[in-house]
């Protein structure tokens, strides 16, 4: 029986190439020159650290560009208020979202349901599987996610036929 999963990840490695791009641009730009911008990378964040508010949000969005242009989803990224951390000097989190939570998962399940397509739906850890007779149900689901907004980016992966 075809199946396809849906997940949401971002790819790390693209991710930290992104993140070390920026912090080479927040280096060598003229607007930052004597001031310790720089992005760093957690596992499930990323902080950003600059002298004051402005180049804390020039910096993010130095950061979204490079982000962007390396293919990663910008509705992963959930922005923390920038926060003064002292010195003269301040900083902003950003969560990094990952997996289809119970909550989100149940909702795409009656979502899915409500089309009435003829397939199966089956919450998987952070993950749905979908599965059915027909391959074209299963391609109609996707194209219905994809319209759909579940306000985090979701991908298709582990098609079998």
């Amino acid at each position: 029986m075809p199946s396809f999963d849906v997940v949401s990840e971002i790819d790390k490695p693209e991710l930290s190439n992104s993140v070390h791009q920026a912090n080479k641009e927040l280096s060598t730009r003229f607007d930052f020159k004597g001031s310790d911008a720089r992005v760093e990378q957690g596992e499930k964040q990323l902080t950003v650290y600059a002298d004051n508010d402005f180049q804390v949000k020039q910096a993010v969005d130095i950061l979204c560009g490079k982000l962007a242009k390396r293919g990663i989803d910008l509705a992963c990224l959930n922005y923390r208020e920038i926060e003064e951390i002292g010195g003269g000097k301040a900083r902003q989190v950003i969560e990094l979202q990952e997996g289809i939570n119970s909550e989100l998962g149940r909702k795409l399940v009656q979502q899915i349901k409500q089309q009435k397509l003829k397939v199966q739906t089956a919450i998987q850890g952070e993950q749905l599987r979908v599965s059915g007779k027909k391959r074209d149900d299963l391609q109609a689901v996707m194209a219905f996610l994809r319209e759909s907004d579940s306000g985090i980016p979701l991908q298709f992966n582990n098609f079998r036929d």
